[in-house]
């Protein structure tokens, strides 16, 4: 199924903390600690930095779906939200917030363990896709750069833009820095001329 992971619950009932703590060490994951409110979650989850999250929706002081948003500001962890109650207001909460599983009490282990590896295995397409994103747009920034620093050259040099990008790509080469890097500190010294 999956590795073993750390594990956060939390629940106001202390006798569903026991059963995650009974049932997800008997599958093999190892359970952080335990939080009677959203607010003892979050700041479990700061000072634990587990794999994943599980909680009850409703407790005192914050519920799980604020939880989770708060855990998220800090660091990404994939949630399981756990219910005794179907409230699609709950669920469109839910869905907006981005949690991964939502599981209805009563528990039982098999549906722990689907809901543990959906989750999982959700949770990394969603950060594959998310350094997918952020990769493509310092590409298109990189890009930028590149393309002030080909309309300095052709400007100061009177090269045309094939030109232009086969000295940047020369001294890239001869000074062994990236591209980036040697057009960043041509647009910077057009910058400083100007």
């Amino acid at each position: 199924m999956t590795r073993m992971l750390k594990i956060a619950v939390a629940d106001d009932e202390p006798e569903m903390c026991e059963y995650f703590q009974d049932t997800l060490c008997a599958m093999g994951h190892e359970v952080v600690g335990a939080a009677q409110n959203g607010l003892e979650l979050v700041e479990l989850c700061k000072s634990t930095s587990p794999d994943l999250a599980i909680t009850d929706i409703k407790m005192p002081d914050m519920d799980g779906i604020e939880a989770a948003t708060r855990i998220r500001e800090h660091f990404p962890v994939p949630v399981i939200l756990v219910s005794a109650f179907h409230e699609p207001e709950l669920i469109q909460r839910a869905l907006q917030d981005h949690v991964l599983a939502y599981l209805v009490k009563p528990i039982k282990q098999a549906d722990l363990e689907t809901a543990i590896a959906l989750a999982m295995r959700r949770f990394q397409e969603f950060q594959a896709l998310h350094q997918q994103a952020a990769d493509l747009r310092q590409a298109l920034e990189d890009r930028k750069v590149i393309e002030r620093a080909k309309g300095v050259l052709m400007k100061r040099a009177g090269l045309d833009e094939p030109d232009a990008f086969r000295r940047l790509q020369k001294l890239s080469n001869d000074k062994n820095q990236k591209l980036i890097d040697i057009a960043q500190m041509i647009v910077t010294a057009e910058e400083a001329m100007s």
